[in-house]
């Protein structure tokens, strides 16, 4: 197998070994990228656009997410690490954090098994929607690991694409349950093997990019060898990913551990989330005459970063002045789009973006 080294990014190295290739590659501009995507000229996994630099503003509503969701992050963490500890037993934990969502969750949760005396293990590793896992990163993992303690962190999830892309990158490999051992903070569309809660809330980290997330890109697919990332030196000014998980590790150690119990996440006691979820993207889909539902993004963080990243057209909330979308609807404001209150319509999700249709 061949050699390479893992990295941490802006984390301590400890905190998590990346399996991703640095790459240099010229970036695309945001209209571009999308009449690309939307053409099939192009993977979006092919490409990157420059990330840009967080506003003031942006950073203020981090900086308060945090230290309003630090102690709720600090319980949450806990019960999923309770949890990973009580059905793994004495087998090491294998935690592979999908990047880039999965690594801040991936770290604290590595953090917390630590300090409860679990073995554990973290890497971060790339997965693309339509391509399936980096199964050059996975090899190395299961020489070093096997594949019983592996479970794949994720940081919330949307409408259930990644893990339906997990699943399918699995059956290819032996040694892994049918339904993949995914762990995630927030699962309100109900496909997670383990979560901490079924709420569409305001994750800190889900409203920042490579700042909060070791200072690397979204992954980039290759055919051979490792995925590669870009290292995003231009905001390390920015950097705010350690910042993240000392805060919450604070935050845990200020807590009676004893009392907080490990999370009782059933995965068949949230199948009506999960048809839920499908019957307001297929709503909204014949609604707004979508024929590919890659265009709608729903919960609070995918709801976000399409407006930072791609050419939305549409932004949807149960409410406008829920204070966890503040600042999904500023961006949306600074760049004209349309904002439309939808009440309920929208089911267990607070926000959802539609992207527009360029092609």
């Amino acid at each position: 197998m061949q050699p390479f080294i893992p990295f941490s990014g802006s984390y301590l190295p400890e905190d998590v070994h990346f399996l991703l290739k640095p790459v240099e590659m010229e970036m695309t501009p945001v209209e571009q990228k999308e009449q690309l995507i939307q053409s099939g000229e192009k993977h979006y996994s092919e490409m990157l656009s420059q990330e840009p630099e967080p506003t003031a503003w942006h950073l203020d509503l981090f900086a308060r997410a945090l230290e309003q969701g630090a102690e709720r992050l600090a319980k949450e963490v806990v019960m999923l690490a309770k949890a990973l500890a009580d059905r793994f037993g004495e087998t090491p934990v294998i935690l592979v954090s999908l990047v880039r969502a999965g690594v801040p969750l991936g770290v604290m949760l590595h953090q917390a098994l630590r300090e409860m005396g679990k073995t554990s293990h973290h890497y971060g590793v790339s997965i693309i929607r339509d391509r399936g896992i980096d199964d050059t990163a996975m090899d190395w993992i299961e020489a070093q690991h096997g594949t019983e303690g592996i479970v794949f962190v994720d940081g919330w999830t949307g409408k259930g694409a990644i893990t339906g892309q997990l699943r399918r990158s699995l059956e290819n490999r032996a040694g892994y349950p049918q339904d993949p051992r995914l762990v995630v903070l927030a699962d309100p569309c109900g496909v997670s093997w383990l979560a901490a809660s079924d709420d569409d809330w305001l994750i800190p980290f889900g409203i920042m990019g490579a700042p909060v997330s070791g200072l690397i890109s979204r992954s980039i697919w290759s055919a051979e060898g490792l995925h590669g990332c870009v290292k995003c030196d231009h905001l390390s000014e920015f950097e705010c990913s350690r910042l993240l998980v000392d805060t919450v590790a604070g935050c845990r150690r200020s807590l009676d551990l004893a009392a907080i119990p490990a999370s009782p996440w059933v995965p068949q006691e949230y199948v009506h989330l999960k048809i839920r979820s499908e019957q307001v993207i297929s709503s909204l889909a014949a609604e707004y005459d979508i024929s590919s539902i890659n265009r709608i993004k729903p919960g609070i963080a995918e709801a976000t970063r399409a407006v930072l990243r791609r050419v939305p057209e549409h932004v949807l909330v149960r409410s406008v002045n829920d204070p966890d979308v503040a600042l999904l609807v500023y961006l949306a404001r600074e760049k004209n789009i349309t904002i439309t209150e939808v009440g309920d319509r929208i089911g267990q999700y607070r926000a959802v973006t539609i992207i527009k249709k360029v092609h």
